[in-house]
């Protein structure tokens, strides 16, 4: 990749951010469309993150932001949309018309995600989901407006989990909170959906035990990715449950970012491409 004088940054904002495999295939979608472009990931603060937000998007860049600085990333714009406005967090900003924009794209991701796992809409779908922070958000707001059913939302602090329930339920959309599975005892779900940070670090406990738990689960998405696969992942594909990591949501969300920053359709082929091409690298 060659840069010039005029090559536009654009960058991943958080802490950490040594383990994101976008730059991997956001470069790749920017050599294959030959854009005078380049995306880094820089470690930084949730002091310094919205200085960096708004120079990156003036110097005629932009950029995604990852935990833990999305809802410090949502009061740094000038203009937030729709869905930064209801989950609170935004993680895409660029510049249009002198003023910096700013994103949720994440809920676009986790629509596309799920769509993919299920093969279908999850419109009138039963949903378990394992979480209640900024990726939670992102999944209850794209579930909500998908259709679905109804929403269990699993988290051990309760406040959280209330919170989130009271900001997304509607007369069509029922929200349910429990502080562990164990409350659910029995229960049916079309979708289990791992929204915490449990398995981005090597032993963490899984999410959900599907051998301990008595719930019946149609598929699994884990927000959570890794190169191969998460634990998580595979403990369910183990006991027969169709499961998902989170390369697809990252796929997604980075096509919308993309879409922001350039005015362009992403190639998510090449995306997706890309990630395989690491996932192999990394596996030998």
């Amino acid at each position: 990749m060659t840069t010039t004088a005029a090559t536009r940054l654009f960058a991943l904002l958080g802490d950490p951010v040594g383990h994101s495999l976008s730059p991997v295939f956001q470069n790749a979608a920017i050599r294959h469309l030959g854009l005078d472009a380049v995306y880094v990931a820089l470690r930084c603060s949730a002091d310094d993150a919205p200085g960096l937000i708004r120079s990156l998007a003036r110097a005629g860049g932009g950029g995604n932001v990852t935990v833990p600085h999305k809802q410090v990333a949502a009061r740094a714009v000038d203009v937030a949309s729709d869905r930064v406005v209801r989950t609170g967090a935004c993680n895409a900003f660029w510049l249009a018309d002198g003023r910096v924009h700013g994103d949720n794209t994440d809920v676009a991701g986790v629509d596309g995600a799920v769509r993919a796992l299920l093969g279908c809409s999850p419109a009138g779908a039963s949903v378990l989901l394992l979480g209640a922070g900024g990726a939670a958000s992102a999944a209850v707001c794209a579930l909500a407006d998908a259709g679905v059913e109804r929403i269990f939302i699993v988290n051990r602090t309760p406040e959280r989990s209330s919170e989130l329930a009271e900001r997304f339920r509607t007369p069509s959309v029922r929200i349910d909170t429990a502080s562990s599975a164990d409350d659910l005892r029995g229960g049916r779900f079309d979708l289990a959906i791992n929204s915490t940070s449990l398995g981005l670090k090597p032993g963490d406990p899984l999410p959900l035990h599907p051998q301990a738990s008595t719930l019946t689960i149609g598929v699994a998405l884990d927000l959570v990715y890794s190169p191969s696969e998460t634990h998580w992942v595979h403990e369910m594909r183990a006991c027969g449950i169709p499961a998902a990591d989170g390369k697809e949501m990252l796929i997604q969300q980075g096509a919308a970012a993309f879409r922001h920053w350039f005015g362009v359709d992403a190639p998510v082929d090449v995306m997706r491409a890309a990630l395989r091409e690491t996932s192999r690298q990394d596996a030998s």
